[in-house]
């Protein structure tokens, strides 16, 4: 069988700039702007964010939904972590909360409703 390994997550925006600006303000992500889109770095992962080209391009989801649902991002102390976002007004739609023995998780709504899971595993 082909080796695979992850190479992008690709984002269509109406508002390339305002996205990747999101992704680095709330993140600390990485932008490098290109002739066609923006590249993100965020945790050694790019992120491509191109803008609508399409007038038909349908709106995103809301979650729960079948496909991709959501980015799911590892932390270190979670509480103080979503602390800080919510300083930065960033909404949540799932408090911290323990879903079993050493795993928390979190959900925060990013830009074109995308879904993005806080992940805290400890050592249980």
């Amino acid at each position: 069988m082909a080796a695979f390994t992850f190479d992008h997550i690709h984002l269509r925006s109406p508002d390339p700039e305002a996205t990747a600006a999101f992704y680095q303000r709330v993140f600390g992500a990485e932008i490098k702007h290109g002739p066609q889109r923006i590249d993100i770095s965020l945790g050694g992962q790019a992120i491509f964010v191109s803008p609508l080209t399409d007038p038909a391009t349908g709106e995103a989801p809301s979650a729960p939904y079948r496909g991709l649902e959501h980015i799911g991002l590892a932390v270190t102390n979670i509480d103080a972590v979503v602390a800080e976002m919510k300083a930065k007004g960033v909404p949540f739609t799932m408090e911290p909360t323990t879903i079993r023995p050493g795993v928390r998780i979190a959900f925060l709504r990013g830009p074109e409703n995308v879904s993005i899971e806080l992940l805290e595993r400890s050592a249980a």
